[in-house]
């Protein structure tokens, strides 16, 4: 753990910040514990603060009831009974501050980092401290992913492309032989394709036809799902990950024909979208060669100028890529400002989607997704597989 608090006051000195306050009301802030590496088990139910300060020992502010909560972590505790004792001894702790960072997005751009309450940031200010986003810094410690973690990213990115094959082989086969399948049908499949493969996922899968493709989070239900025929334009969207504590996602959407090919209408949207994807990926990697910084913002912007120059880009309408992790949708940067604002930087040893989409409502959606692995070197990985053409199923 000093090595980790060693790491993040060379951060803060190197940004002329005072230090990083870490806040948390039974578990209001959920990067904390990975963060802090408080075990899963330990019981907090109270409000606690850790500071970091940019030079000397960090500093625990814990509630009487809970003061030997955090002894693992480095740093003297200060034990508080009341909510007085605990201003009290947040504005000592803080007097010789003037500039802080938090858990906090400057007018809620990035809702993502922002947990810390607005009746918390006005005790905080109080303090007469000013207080910054330590969004950067945060996703330094919780979104860089270990050699174990990018081990079991791409072990589900292999598992998604298969069962995505699997997926439409299973269409193609029922078309053949005129038998019925359902868009429902498709889904309990992938399903179970993940199980046999010790993969488990959140949600999903998704997969829709003809208009529904046009819905980005539509869901078949055992209730309401359509049969899919032949001449049928199909969407399919899965993520998984290995069934371990460290397993990472891995998160692709493929579209198909039920037919010999598609039509004029649906290659041309097909060709604008993988014509964004690919400006995108373009993009980072250049970055990424020069070593010159890149924020997330940046990579939607170039993205979504593609579609809009021809004509569709009211028809975008979602953030080109989120961050991958333990969860599907990470804790980290997002390619993202239509959304929000996401300025946060993409960083060696980051995963996440590209996935621009065109849906024209009453028609169809086009949605091409894979992963990008961002290795140490700077190389640019694309997982998952990549598609071409529309796939044709008959």
């Amino acid at each position: 753990m000093w090595e980790k608090i060693e790491q993040i006051q060379q951060f803060l000195k190197e940004q002329k910040v005072d230090g990083w306050l870490l806040y948390d009301n039974h578990g209001s802030n959920p990067f904390v514990r990975e963060l802090l590496e408080i075990p899963p088990h330990m019981v907090l139910t109270r409000q606690f603060f850790y500071w970091i300060p940019k030079e000397g020992d960090p500093v625990k502010i814990l509630h009487k009831i809970e003061a030997n909560s955090l002894d693992s972590l480095p740093g003297r505790a200060i034990i508080y009974l009341s909510w007085l004792d605990l201003e009290h001894h947040l504005k000592k702790m803080l007097k010789e501050a003037r500039k802080i960072l938090m858990e906090y997005s400057p007018r809620n751009s990035n809702p993502y980092v922002s947990t810390v309450d607005a009746g918390t940031m006005e005790v905080i200010r109080d303090c007469e401290v000013s207080v910054g986003s330590s969004a950067d810094l945060l996703q330094m410690f919780t979104s860089i992913l270990s050699p174990e973690q990018i081990a079991t990213h791409l072990e589900a990115a292999a598992v998604v492309e298969r069962t995505a094959e699997r997926a439409f082989e299973l269409i193609s086969d029922r078309l053949r032989q005129e038998k019925p399948i359902t868009e429902y049908e498709v889904q309990k499949f992938v399903l179970s394709e993940f199980t046999a493969q010790n993969c488990i996922t959140e949600e999903g899968p998704s997969c829709s036809v003809n208009e529904h493709t046009a819905l980005p989070h539509y869901m078949a239900r055992k209730t309401t799902t359509s049969e899919i025929r032949q001449g049928d334009y199909i969407l399919l969207d899965l993520w998984c990950k290995k069934a371990l504590p460290c397993g990472v996602y891995a998160d692709i959407t493929r579209v198909a024909v039920a037919s010999s090919e598609p039509t004029p209408r649906q290659e041309e949207i097909f060709t604008i979208v993988k014509t964004a994807q690919k400006a995108a990926i373009d993009l980072i990697r250049d970055r990424m060669a020069k070593k010159t910084k890149l924020r997330g913002s940046e990579v939607d912007d170039v993205c979504r100028k593609v579609i809009k120059e021809k004509g569709y880009g009211e028809f975008f309408t979602h953030r080109t890529g989120h961050n991958i992790d333990t969860s599907v949708h990470g804790g980290g940067a997002h390619l993202d400002n239509l959304e929000t604002s996401d300025h946060r930087k993409i960083l060696p040893g980051m995963c996440f989607s590209v996935e621009p989409g065109i849906y024209l409502p009453g028609e169809f959606g086009v949605r091409l997704e894979y992963n990008l692995l961002i290795h140490q070197d700077r190389s640019v990985e694309i997982t998952g597989g990549t598609e071409e053409n529309i796939i044709c199923l008959i």
